[in-house]
């Protein structure tokens, strides 16, 4: 619940300061008004009205951005590790440390990158029965995920 409420928080700055970036650039350059009340039709009730869509956003956005899946995997999870870090080399990511569940979690090697996704970039790998579970950023995810089936898992052309 805490991760959700700091991702939730930190999507909210954003969209606003991206709002606030735009709104400016049009009140400078003479396309909109540098007055609120004149700029929005109901003036600082619009604006009002458009942070609390980003909140609502924000708290929606979490559980949607964010998710797990499983890569099937045979064998002993101790020989897949090497494969897995290779893989994830490829995509960018490095290893940043143990989980609990004896699992491992990687973040994106680029700062910008990691700027760019917040510092929300974390790819938790976690052995289980049928293979691996891997959670992060779901546009990240997929893209992980594939990469892992095709390498730990040997495919008839």
């Amino acid at each position: 619940m805490i991760t959700h409420l700091r991702r939730a928080l930190k999507y909210f700055i954003q969209i606003t300061l991206i709002f606030a970036v735009i709104i400016g650039i049009l009140m400078l350059s003479g396309m909109a008004s540098t007055d609120i009340n004149t700029a929005f039709r109901s003036g600082w009730k619009s604006v009002e009205l458009i942070l609390a869509a980003f909140a609502l956003m924000s708290l929606i956005y979490p559980f949607f951005g964010y998710g797990k899946r499983t890569v099937h995997a045979t064998g002993d999870p101790a020989g897949n590790w090497k494969t897995i870090e290779e893989a994830l080399d490829t995509r960018g990511y490095v290893f940043a440390g143990e989980t609990p569940e004896g699992g491992r979690k990687y973040h994106l090697k680029s700062g910008t990158n990691r700027a760019a996704r917040l510092w929300e970039d974390t790819i938790t790998i976690n052995p289980v029965l049928e293979g691996f579970q891997a959670e992060g950023l779901t546009r990240d995810l997929v893209r992980v995920v594939m990469l892992l089936d095709r390498k730990l898992n040997q495919y008839d052309d």
